[in-house]
């Protein structure tokens, strides 16, 4: 009797554990949301990092690390954007699931052509990355890329699960094509409009609308804005003027008030990611919400 109950406990377990939902750890807001859409309720996702924190300079904690060893596939940007802090909870996750060329080991950047590749690598620069700028999500045309891959990714982990996974990326595409579009023709009149960014982080953003960015508040990547520094870029504002300034959620909203009281354009917090604004609390609220809050200083500027 007692080994008959015990096969049929492990039969129990063995059921449970083929329905159980797959732990996907996301290092970023944007992957974790964009997994959620693709994975439904086969997936459980945890996001490593917040919109309002600087996916740079992230420590590995041991709740963090818990939740890697946990994960059966962890989803990233890649492009050395978590160079500071993912190789340490690779390594002490101890998870070999979820190591670099597993098939629970994603990395977004992988499925897009990235910009700014440097001309020289040298630390004097700053926080510069060697395959190119990291920040691809600001460009609703990688996240459809990324949305491709990622779901074949998710049909490799989980095989049981295709068909399911194949129908919610066919949805998802469906309605982010349409969102596109509409985007895209309320955007319209940004074409051309010079801006003033913080942070090296919006490259796929300008790209996609056509902004035109003539200068950045930081003097290098990484590198927080002096007085000096300031100073110089509204120098350069009196020469070539821009409409506004952008910085993103996570930023400190010193050195972007500073600029815009002295060169009298507004300042403008972009989401950057999901959870970044109240009203960007979904992938496609993101871009909603960035869209408006650009057109809402355009016109404020004119």
């Amino acid at each position: 009797m007692k080994i008959k109950l015990i096969f049929a406990m492990l039969a129990l377990t063995g059921s449970f554990s083929a329905h159980a939902a797959l732990n996907i750890l996301a290092c970023e807001p944007e992957w974790g949301a964009l997994a959620q859409e693709l994975g439904g309720d086969k997936v459980k996702v945890a996001n490593a990092t917040s919109a309002l924190q600087d996916p740079h300079r992230i420590e590995a904690r041991p709740s963090l690390i818990a939740r890697a060893r946990n994960a059966d596939m962890l989803v990233c940007t890649g492009a050395e954007l978590e160079i500071g802090w993912l190789p340490i909870l690779l390594r002490d996750s101890g998870n070999a699931a979820i190591q670099p060329g597993q098939p629970g080991n994603f990395e977004a950047t992988r499925y897009v052509a990235l910009l700014e590749k440097p001309q020289r690598l040298d630390r004097a620069d700053g926080d510069v990355h060697a395959a190119g700028n990291p920040h691809i999500q600001t460009d609703p045309h990688n996240i459809a890329l990324v949305a491709d891959a990622m779901s074949k990714a998710l049909e490799t982990v989980d095989a049981a699960n295709t068909a399911y996974y194949q129908a919610r990326h066919d949805d998802f595409m469906a309605r982010w094509r349409a969102a596109i579009a509409r985007w895209e023709t309320q955007a319209a009149p940004l074409k051309g409009v010079v801006i003033v960014a913080q942070h090296q982080a919006y490259p796929y953003l300008e790209n996609w609308l056509g902004l035109k960015q003539v200068a950045t508040l930081e003097p290098k990547p990484g590198v927080e804005p002096s007085i000096a520094s300031l100073s110089a870029v509204l120098n350069k504002l009196s020469i070539t003027p821009a409409k506004m300034v952008v910085r993103s959620a996570y930023n400190d909203d010193r050195a972007s008030a500073w600029l815009s009281q002295r060169a009298n354009i507004p300042a403008v917090v972009l989401p950057f990611t999901v959870g970044g604004t109240p009203a960007a609390n979904t992938l496609f609220g993101l871009f909603d919400d960035t869209i408006n809050r650009l057109l809402a200083a355009d016109k404020v500027a004119k």
